[in-house]
């Protein structure tokens, strides 16, 4: 097992990688359009080229020249294959519960599998609304998720789902729905949660055209609708990504600041909340329109609402330990469906390090110190864990070990080691290094 080992300072520049979540968008939307659109910037995280992987699959082509994401898109066919398509989606639960309505709307015969917890995640309700609309699927009969068999094609009409399921279902919904020859209906029967992504697709939706009308509780979706791309694209600086380096800048302990480029403060991104969080919190910083600049500050403990930002609450966990006084981190349950158990491993891992952590059913609640120990961690195969780990070693007297790091490849290849190297960049002390354990 590859293990690395990491202790020291950070300070300088770090360029955000690309989002993610925005890339993810822009490919299935530029592969729903008629011919070749180009994305500028892009992060080749092994999510997106699950979802590259998966748009291939299905008729489109993407690749990735020059700092730029070409795809070459197609026209929805309303002609079913004949042949099953394997649809590999490797660990990632965008690629999955976005393109499995995608592909039913296009009525081709597929087959989705994946690897790791990914078999594990949830599709329901999102397969009994599938099923509801036409779509034939067989599933494992072990109550996995993978593989999923599908075929027939999707039929519009009312999608009913309860607030608290994951938004992926939505946006997949969103992006299936404008290929079909019914109008539809998207219908909550409570609160969303993670809004923020549903937010980022319909603007992004509006931006290829597609007309979709918000009603007290859900959308609109007109059939019968085309993708017209824009003539310039940009993917997003990731917010998510981008948090493990503004809560490494307040927790430091030497005098110099982390800034952080290529983030747009009015993205709709939720995790962009990070900042009022670590404000709230008693950082220091610099919001200027091209960078955000974080000092070493004096941290307290406060109340975090998970529920719409589930992906920045590891790093958060982090801050708070280096806080005085107590965090209590609320509307968490959705972190132990993750990559990981998030909240038994955020929990395992602090405490390892010396932290005084509690976990409930859907919380957890963190008596920050200021500092921790060090010592061997688990990244229990999950990218954020990994690098929350990372910078929670920026707290420690002694040096961290993490047992198989670049679980970072998921989302964020160039974390610990790549041509943009940030730890050593940023480090007037060594960066980490990887050896086989």
């Amino acid at each position: 097992m590859l293990s690395c080992t990491v202790h020291g300072a950070l300070n300088g520049t770090v360029s955000a990688p690309v989002s993610k979540s925005d890339l993810h968008r822009l490919i299935i939307a530029c592969a729903l359009s008629c011919g070749e659109s180009l994305i500028h910037r892009y992060t080749l995280s092994q999510d997106i080229q699950a979802t590259a992987n998966v748009i291939g699959a299905l008729g489109a082509s993407v690749r990735f020249e020059n700092d730029c994401t070409i795809v070459d898109g197609i026209f929805p066919s309303t002609e079913s294959a004949q042949s099953e398509i394997l649809c590999d989606c490797n660990e990632s639960g965008s690629t999955l519960r976005f393109l499995v309505p995608v592909c039913a709307a296009l009525g081709r015969r597929a087959v989705f599998t994946g690897h790791g917890r990914l078999s594990q995640r949830p599709m329901e309700p999102l397969c009994s609304q599938l099923a509801a609309h036409g779509v034939s699927l067989q599933l494992p009969e072990n109550g996995d998720s993978l593989p999923l068999h599908i075929s027939g094609k999707l039929r519009g009409g009312d999608f009913f789902f309860s607030g608290d399921i994951s938004s992926q279902y939505i946006t997949g919904l969103l992006f299936a729905l404008p290929l079909l020859e019914e109008d539809s209906r998207i219908l909550l029967t409570s609160p969303l949660q993670s809004k923020g992504y549903v937010e980022m697709t319909l603007q992004l939706l509006k931006q290829f055209g597609i007309r979709i009308l918000p009603l007290e509780n859900g959308w609109q979706v007109f059939g019968r609708q085309n993708y017209c791309p824009p003539k310039q694209l940009t993917a997003q600086g990731d917010w998510s990504n981008a948090a493990f380096w503004l809560c490494a800048g307040a927790i430091s302990k030497t005098s110099a600041s982390i800034r952080v480029t290529g983030m747009d403060i009015d993205s709709l991104q939720g995790d962009r909340e990070v900042c009022q969080i670590l404000q709230r919190m008693g950082a220091k910083m610099n919001i200027a329109s091209d960078f955000i600049e974080v000092f070493p500050s004096q941290l307290h403990g406060t109340t975090i609402d998970a529920a719409q930002i589930p992906d920045i609450i590891p790093i958060l966990s982090v801050a708070a330990a280096a806080a005085q006084g107590q965090t209590t981190i609320v509307n968490a349950g959705r972190l132990r469906i993750k990559e990981s158990d998030r909240l038994h491993a955020i929990c395992h891992n602090l405490t390892t390090l010396g932290a005084q952590v509690t976990e409930g059913t859907d919380s957890l609640v963190v008596c920050g110190t200021g500092s921790l120990n060090g010592g061997t961690v688990d990244s229990f195969n999950d990218h954020r864990i990994s690098m929350s780990m990372a910078v929670a070693s920026l707290l420690c007297e002694q040096p961290v070990t993490i047992l198989d790091p670049m679980c970072v490849n998921k989302s964020y290849p160039d974390f610990f080691c790549s041509s943009s190297r940030p730890w050593r960049s940023l480090s007037p002390t060594p960066g980490p290094s990887c050896t086989a354990a």
